[in-house]
């Protein structure tokens, strides 16, 4: 695999990094505490992500890190299996994922169901919520999801402002960061939009314990860097062992890996540079994944939040998520006094809004309003079971049930796709659009040339479920705001679904 070529930074990549450097480092550190590890666990994957991932990367813009979707498959590991465990299992994790990308299995994973992957982000929030809540008050998270949720009332009943003690102090830093986090998002001037509210929320909780000398909790850093980076030592790999560790390394291959290639789709919806090439990307996390095994860091997604960051700063190439890594060991390495002024119950607080986002209750009406109750179903299931049993279970279940969408198109799953080219080039669909044919679909409306006008026939099309019209609609949707010439036809019940495009 040869590296690609890297060219000087613009002005505008240097500043983009910059952002996304602010914007990465308290959910860094903040990541790392709800995944019951060190916070510079979390910052080396940070490093690692943006100085080799960046590099390496098939989605030149997006912004590798450690991601709040895989800190509770992570927490549970731990606990279950010891800190020691955690290398092994993310090496394998991350060979899974190369090989993957050697094999081109890229495509597959875009296939996953939305409603699946959004109830599994969405259940993942919900403990990340409960979880954090407790971080607020200066204590430990508890040892289950619905543990947190059960002692979420305690805590409140718990206090006693008449007499602030370190749980009321914590929970005032706490408070103060999501205030400052909230207002800052509703009230800040168009010409500052680019600042993190999470930056300057914890900022606020920092100096407010610093010019009170609060007695709380505060954030654990090495005084050198080159201590968060573990070598292997000897019986690293005895661990594998265990049968559970391999499953945890293949639901983690899976999971990082859906939400790296979602996060991906949704980065090229933002410009109109260069695609994604998904097999680099899944290659690129296998590699990133595989050092922070090594060294025994947090396992690595493509992280959307970052992500978006870097576009609207005006990235241009993969040189400010490259840079946004270095500013990050830079830190570390310079400057580790600062990280350990923070409150414990600031980062508590990031990930507190972090969580409660990704509950995305709009995304389940829009699935309930244009596609029916069926896939709205599905990403209910998907939601409940991982918040009440474990998030495999819940992820497992909800590709079960997207079974479910093909009962209508049983006889008739065959998805037949004719090109013609004449002054325009039309495709033409017959027979059942499903996330069985969903990666041949992709490949051919990915093969389109974006300098002739293109007209795609759904006439003959009978069966399309939420998946694949996901994937048209925003096939259509990038083409229209890029200025290339694109329609369709079929019947008014095929359209409906294409009409958010």
């Amino acid at each position: 695999m040869s590296a690609p070529a890297l060219r000087l930074p613009s002005v505008r990549d240097l500043t983009a990094s910059i952002v996304v450097f602010l914007v990465a480092m308290p959910l860094c550190m903040g990541i790392a505490i709800a995944s019951g590890v060190p916070p510079e666990k979390g910052l080396v994957t940070g490093i690692i992500g943006g100085i080799v991932v960046g590099a390496l990367a098939g989605s030149p813009l997006q912004v590798s890190g450690p991601a709040a979707g895989l800190a509770v498959i992570v927490f549970e590991f731990v606990r279950d299996h010891g800190l020691s465990a955690l290398g092994p299992m993310l090496v394998v994790a991350g060979v899974i994922q190369f090989v993957a990308g050697v094999a081109r299995l890229g495509g597959l994973f875009r296939a996953v169901s939305p409603a699946v992957v959004h109830g599994m982000l969405a259940g993942i929030g919900a403990l990340i919520v409960a979880g954090q809540f407790h971080i607020l008050f200066d204590a430990k998270p508890m040892s289950s999801g619905l543990a947190n949720l059960a002692a979420m009332p305690g805590r409140v009943l718990g206090l006693d402002l008449a007499n602030a003690r370190a749980s009321e102090l914590a929970l005032g830093l706490g408070l103060v960061t999501i205030g400052v986090m909230l207002g800052w998002e509703k009230w800040r001037p168009a010409s500052l939009k680019l600042v993190p509210g999470a930056l300057l929320g914890v900022m606020a909780a920092t100096f407010v314990a610093m010019a009170f000398g609060l007695n709380v909790a505060r954030i654990t850093v090495p005084e050198s860097i080159a201590t968060a980076f573990s070598a292997p030592g000897a019986g690293f790999f005895s661990p594998l062992g265990n049968p559970a560790v391999i499953t945890a390394a293949i639901a983690v291959a899976f999971i990082a890996s859906a939400e790296t290639l979602l996060s991906a789709a949704a980065v090229d919806r933002m410009h109109d540079g260069v695609r994604t090439d998904y097999n680099k990307e899944l290659r690129a996390q296998g590699v990133g994944n595989l050092l922070c095994g090594i060294v025994g860091a947090l396992p690595m997604t493509g992280v959307i939040v970052r992500s978006s960051a870097n576009v609207q700063a005006g990235a241009q190439s993969r040189a400010s998520a490259i840079l946004h890594g270095v500013w990050i060991l830079a830190l570390v390495a310079l400057l580790p006094f600062v990280l350990r002024q923070v409150p414990m119950a600031a980062l508590g607080g990031v990930l507190v809004i972090t969580g409660w986002r990704l509950i995305s209750l709009k995304h389940v009406r829009h699935l309930f309003t244009t596609y029916g109750p069926v896939p709205a179903g599905i990403w209910a299931a998907t939601f409940a079971l991982v918040v009440t049993t474990d998030l495999l279970t819940g992820v497992l279940a909800g590709l079960a049930l997207s079974l479910i969408e093909l009962l209508p198109y049983a006889s008739r799953l065959r998805l037949r796709i004719d090109h013609h080219e004449d002054e325009a080039r039309t495709v033409r669909l017959s027979g059942a659009a499903t996330f069985l044919t969903l990666p041949r679909l992709t490949r051919t409306l990915d093969e389109l040339p974006a300098d002739k006008p293109v007209h795609l026939d759904l006439d003959n099309l009978h069966g399309l479920d939420h998946t694949s019209a996901e994937l048209l609609g925003e096939w259509l949707g990038r083409r229209r705001r890029g200025g290339q010439s694109a329609s369709v036809s079929g019947q008014e019940h095929m359209l409906r679904p294409l009409a958010h495009a």
